[in-house]
């Protein structure tokens, strides 16, 4: 791809390395060296998402770093892996789903936009990459949702959340596959599929709006620093002068671009995925009588609580989690792109 920049009256151009879609990938190496990755981020940036979710089924707000310390004094460290080797199992075929779905849609989509409708660039890859956001988010829920359920009810076991802290009493599990067999028993499938809707409403608008605003973000941030972060390079004909960044610069702008992207996201689905960890972790006492807990009765008893600002409870975190995750995903995921390459030589520069 390239961006217009002007210097001295004369035409430039920033040459960033070329993308690389889907029929350019070694699609075993992608899957094999994508789940090894990602595990490691996962794992990585599990204790912020562990934070988020227990300040989400709280009854009165309680700022992280209290509660860190209260999970540290309680819990210990391995407070803040509570579900984590649950998380983990779905993680890789969740993983798959999305970076296959992603790559063939954007693909897809991109030929399409640029080739019969005959876009711009920018507007061409926003839409592609939007469209190739909402069909990744929407097949990894599939997998990621029953895990979700199992991982967020052992998240909140322990610590404060065992206490009168939180909004209702929550059952006690030894383990993934204890939370996995007593909500089997209690609701079926349907349980471990609860809030299957309202994951759908949340991460498909969220991975849309992400995509799109980091498409956006990163043309925007070459447009405006690209010559003074790149090294000119007067190889071009027509005597353009062009600007060819080194390694770190991309990384650089890649992470601010995801950062970027995370805020803008963040801002708009907080209440949404606010409702959905309330569906999918508290039991309440319509479990009680039989009945689930629906999102308007939801929506009502956090309102009760704190009002709009309940529905924001934990956006420090998650704002935290989903920049530093984005960031790390986006340059992880260009760094595996580039290494399941059928042909890397082309790609070398």
């Amino acid at each position: 791809m390239s961006f217009s920049a002007a210097e001295d009256d004369s035409a430039s151009e920033i040459h960033l390395p070329a993308d690389i879609d889907w029929e350019m990938l070694d699609k075993s190496k992608f899957f094999f060296l994508g789940a090894a990755l990602f595990s490691g981020v996962s794992g990585t940036l599990y204790p912020i998402v562990v934070l988020k979710t227990r300040q989400q089924v709280m009854l009165n707000g309680i700022s992280c770093l209290k509660m860190a310390s209260s999970i540290m004094r309680s819990e210990g460290f391995r407070g803040f892996y509570r579900g984590f080797g649950t998380s983990l199992m779905g993680t890789i075929p969740a993983r798959a789903l999305y970076m296959g779905a992603l790559e063939v849609t954007k693909s897809n989509v991109g030929n399409v936009t640029t080739g019969r409708l005959g876009l711009s660039e920018t507007s061409a890859s926003a839409i592609a990459n939007a469209a190739a956001g909402l069909s990744a988010a929407m097949a990894a829920q599939l997998v990621w949702t029953p895990i979700d359920v199992v991982s967020q009810r052992l998240m909140v076991q322990g610590g404060g959340c065992n206490s009168t802290a939180c909004t209702v009493g929550l059952q006690k599990y030894n383990g993934g596959i204890d939370a996995f067999r007593k909500i089997i028993y209690a609701d079926g499938m349907r349980g471990l599929y609860r809030g299957f809707g309202i994951s759908i409403l949340t991460y498909a608008p969220s991975n849309a709006v992400w995509w799109a605003s980091y498409s956006i973000a990163h043309r925007l941030i070459w447009g405006c620093v690209g010559c003074y972060c790149c090294k000119k390079d007067t190889s071009g004909n027509g005597g353009s002068v062009g600007y060819r960044p080194d390694g770190k610069a991309v990384v650089v702008v890649q992470g601010l671009s995801a950062s970027m992207a995370s805020g803008v996201s963040a801002l708009v689905t907080m209440p949404l995925d606010t409702i959905k960890t309330r569906l999918q972790v508290l039991d309440g006492e319509d479990i009680a009588r039989g009945r689930s807990p629906t999102i308007l009765q939801t929506v009502r008893n956090l309102l009760k609580e704190g009002g709009l600002g309940a529905c924001y409870r934990g956006l420090g975190p998650r704002w935290a989690s989903m920049s530093m995750s984005a960031t790390t995903m986006i340059t992880t995921y260009e760094f595996l792109k580039r290494l399941s390459t059928k042909n890397q030589e082309s790609f070398a520069s």
